[in-house]
């Protein structure tokens, strides 16, 4: 097994290391407002991905982008994992963020949605947690009943982000509740004006972000507004949840890296009784459990993101990479912050912003308690004699 990248994919990492390295890391303290990048710092890092030529990595030729595929967007993800420059939720600096459901839609739907977030022109969140449906989707309650020429969307969704900046929502609704997540659940577009559409409130994390509660009471919406099939929301969704969980591990490994970078050179300039804290073994251990942690991940991240590009199913490798990702990154910034030790929880340094970032991480897009479980049923199956 081999994980040799192609020249154009060795380009990539190199260039944008090296852009994060000389722009963007010594300016990440000030480049972001709460959760949000600055306007101005935004316009600077994208102005220069354009420029580097690594604009809409993910699309295909025909739609405008590289059609460099999974593999290339993880090298990004991955170097953008070891700065606290860019919301890590949010709209990335390579180009405004097209999900895997918004290529289903038809010309027209293309038109009025698509285009106008590819040009940067609209903006869209995800639609799909609700207060008894977090980590487990498929209980969603939030209705779309079909009437005349429209559908009758009712229900509470909860943890949206970006929705008070948003132009449309990407909604999943229950349209048939007999079959529920096999066929009964159906994804629609829906503008944020829309009327019974209101931000209920919303939420002030750990994390600086403010996700949203949404509420739909009687939200008419144009049947041509139905995103493929009545039934086949949930199928939709699942790519892009698929995608998610990889993302998460390919963040996690350059959060790793850089826990590594921050920790070695604290670690050789302090020193304490006479030493500099390299020589402890106890601090030298802790690096070695990081790099361990990182040389682990980057093998099963590469080869689920190669997999994906070939057209495997990897939902459970997916589920792998997402839970052992967040938690190695998590642990080694934790270590990070030991090493540095009281400076270390200041602001002053950005270890405390990746700690807090990535304690969330363990609990967004699928809690490892689910993860497990879900994989648990595969190694039964799997394994039974």
């Amino acid at each position: 097994m081999t994980f040799d990248l192609s020249d154009d994919l060795k380009m990539l990492k190199d260039q944008v290391r090296r852009f994060i390295d000389n722009e963007v890391i010594p300016v990440e303290r000030d480049a972001t407002d709460g959760f949000d990048m600055k306007p101005e710092y935004r316009a600077k890092f994208e102005a220069k991905t354009k420029e580097l030529g690594y604009w809409f990595v993910e699309l295909t030729e025909e739609q405008g982008g590289l059609g460099l595929g999974l593999i290339a967007r993880v090298l990004l993800w991955e170097e953008m994992g070891r700065t606290i420059a860019g919301p890590p939720r949010k709209q990335g600096i390579f180009g405004p963020e097209v999900s895997p459901i918004l290529l289903n839609l038809t010309h027209a739907q293309k038109q009025e949605y698509l285009i106008p977030v590819m040009n940067g022109e609209k903006t869209t969140c995800f639609a799909l947690s609700e207060p008894d449906a977090g980590g487990d989707p498929g209980n969603i309650r939030t209705s779309a009943v079909r009437d005349g020429d429209d559908y009758v969307v009712n229900g509470y969704k909860i943890f949206i982000t970006g929705a008070q900046s948003a132009d449309f929502a990407q909604v999943m609704a229950v349209t048939d509740p007999v079959k529920g997540r096999r066929g009964g659940i159906s994804s629609f577009l829906v503008d944020m004006d829309s009327p019974g559409l209101t931000i209920a409130r919303e939420q002030c994390t750990m994390m600086d972000d403010r996700p949203c509660e949404l509420s739909f009471e009687n939200v008419r919406v144009p049947a041509g507004n139905l995103i493929g099939q009545e039934g086949r929301g949930f199928a939709l969704a699942q790519d892009w949840i698929n995608q998610g969980r990889i993302r998460h591990g390919a963040r996690a490994l350059g959060v790793i890296e850089r826990s590594l970078e921050l920790a070695v050179a604290h670690a050789n300039q302090r020193r304490t009784f006479g030493k500099p804290l390299s020589d402890r073994q106890a601090v030298q251990w802790k690096l070695v459990d990081s790099y361990l942690d990182l040389k682990a991940l980057r093998l099963m991240v590469y080869d689920t993101a190669l997999r994906y590009d070939r057209g495997e199913d990897v939902r459970h490798d997916a589920y792998i990479v997402k839970m052992q990702g967040d938690r190695m990154a998590f642990e080694a910034m934790d270590r990070c912050m030991q090493i540095y030790g009281g400076s270390g929880l200041t602001k002053d340094l950005p270890i405390e912003k990746f700690w807090r970032d990535q304690r969330s991480m363990m609990i967004t897009e699928g809690p490892e308690e689910i993860l497990r479980g879900s994989l648990a049923k595969k190694v039964l199956q799997d394994y039974a004699q």
